[in-house]
């Protein structure tokens, strides 16, 4: 599906992304934890569609109730003993909450740094930062495009060995570790070989020279301006909220959540005004379209 806040200029997609995952980690109220989990998994179902429920569902969803299962095993902090393990352990209710509040936590970063790994493109972060840290811009960038490619190649290599008779989901055990380990070998050179070709290929291109120029499409527009004012307004409130204290929860040694006031509820909805704004931008721009349509 088409994005319209993909398409706008690098700038608002890095610091946009840069603000929600650093509010996702820092932002441990439990009304925050949820509005930012809804946020993330809206804006990634908006952008992959079907696989973003797969993702959710197998992935996260697992993980999550792993993570805030394990948490109580382990951790025995709390002032409320619900009841004693086995081995003599309390498990405290403040436990539980606070490992449900960290897989929270946890998995809304990921599903965040997977809506950034769509909207932030190799050639956006080159634009970025080329010319400020050339060869970081160029590390990350390559890191971002590995995951995908890896995951395309590894399909291809699979194919091609299937169709060689080679394949890793038939035989025996020794044939599957044979075909495993194969296919590795494959990969590996692949991998090698293409990181060979980038360097060679960057390096006569001239990057990271003195005085190189870059062709650039973006352009920073007033719409681009005014989506920016949006952003540091919005995270201007949700950060007040923050430091003053409307938002903070504590878990240990007895959960303490701040007390729910009209002025907790602006800081929420400007959080959840921030983390829905992809949302509410690519919303705008298809009733724009529609209208134009039917204008015609």
């Amino acid at each position: 599906m088409s994005d319209a806040f993909s398409n706008r200029h690098p700038l608002i997609n890095f610091s946009y992304f840069v603000l929600v995952i650093l509010f996702s980690m820092f932002l441990m109220d439990p009304a925050c934890l949820v509005i930012s989990l809804l946020c993330a998994f809206i804006y990634s179902l908006y952008l992959k569609g079907k696989k973003a429920l797969k993702f959710f569902g197998l992935g996260m969803l697992p993980l999550l109730l792993v993570t805030a299962l394990l948490n109580p095993l382990f951790n025995h902090a709390g002032v409320t003993i619900l009841f004693y393990l086995p081995g003599g352990n309390p498990v405290t209710m403040e436990s539980i909450v606070y490992g449900l509040a960290a897989a929270t936590m946890f998995v809304t970063v990921i599903i965040w740094f997977s809506c950034f790994n769509a909207v932030m493109t190799s050639d956006k972060f080159i634009y970025l930062f080329g010319k400020i840290l050339p060869a970081l811009s160029l590390i990350l960038a390559m890191v971002l495009r590995f995951v995908p490619r890896i995951k395309a190649q590894g399909r291809m290599i699979a194919n091609a060995q299937k169709c060689v008779g080679r394949d890793a989901a038939s035989g025996n055990i020794a044939d599957r570790a044979r075909a495993i380990v194969r296919m590795t070998s494959i990969m590996t050179t692949w991998a090698l070989e293409s990181s060979i070709d980038t360097a060679d290929s960057m390096k006569a291109r001239g990057y990271g020279l003195p005085g190189r120029t870059a062709f650039s499409i973006y352009c920073f527009n007033y719409r681009d301006g005014f989506i920016l004012t949006i952003i540091f307004l919005l995270a201007g409130l949700v950060l007040t909220g923050l430091i003053t204290g409307a938002t903070a929860a504590d878990y240990f040694p007895a959960l303490r959540i701040a007390a729910f006031t009209p002025l907790k509820l602006l800081f929420l909805t400007a959080y959840a005004g921030l983390g829905l704004l992809p949302v509410i931008i690519n919303g705008w721009e298809d009733l724009r379209w529609k209208h134009i349509q039917s204008a015609v």
